[in-house]
């Protein structure tokens, strides 16, 4: 059933197109094929560890499919490399609490994200975000807050809360995922 071999003589922005025009999604998994190993390295370069990087291969395969369906995008292998580095850079921070400064500074950007249609996305997922946020129960919405937008510790968190360190962890981690969850049904309604 894997027809790749007949679709490689295709670009990527030829296969974008069929795509685009065909909303079929063997299309967008022959082109997500391409850059498995690419989106393998950078997240093991990131994360240092196989299976994690596995892991967020398969993320960034599920971002991209959910807005390859909603949105245009002209360059896909240096829009997938910064899903791939920003999901990487977002698991380092919530192992360590925040993003290592030496893995921000010393890596290259190959794409820039000054394109119109970028910023367009952009803000429009971050407005889907803010509504969302509404919608998640007080704690979860208080230290979701306090942890992404204002850039607080958990302990800081614990101190500005009353919540214990593991009250602060779970309303991050179950917030996180609730977002998700409205921003996707949100997503499905537009």
């Amino acid at each position: 059933m894997n027809n790749s071999h007949i679709y490689s003589h295709i670009s990527d922005n030829e296969l974008l197109e069929r795509f685009y025009s065909t909303k079929d999604n063997q299309l967008l998994g022959i082109l997500l094929q391409r850059y498995t190993l690419l989106l393998l390295g950078v997240c093991m370069k990131y994360l240092k560890n196989e299976e994690e990087a596995k892991d967020g291969v398969q993320q960034v395969f599920l971002k991209a499919i959910t807005e390859l369906h909603k949105y245009k995008v002209d360059y896909v292998k240096s829009w997938l490399y910064m899903i791939a580095r920003n999901y990487c850079l977002m698991k380092l921070r919530d192992r360590h609490g925040k993003i290592p400064k030496e893995i921000n500074d010393s890596m290259p950007l190959y794409a820039e994200e000054t394109d119109k249609k970028a910023h367009e996305q952009k803000d429009n997922m971050l407005g889907l975000m803010e509504d969302s946020l509404d919608d998640l129960n007080d704690e979860q919405k208080t230290c979701v807050t306090l942890f992404y937008l204002h850039k607080k510790s958990y302990q800081e968190i614990t101190e500005t809360t009353g919540f214990t360190l593991m009250q602060v962890k779970s309303h991050i981690q179950n917030g996180k995922r609730n977002l998700k969850i409205l921003v996707e049904k949100k997503l499905k309604k537009a």
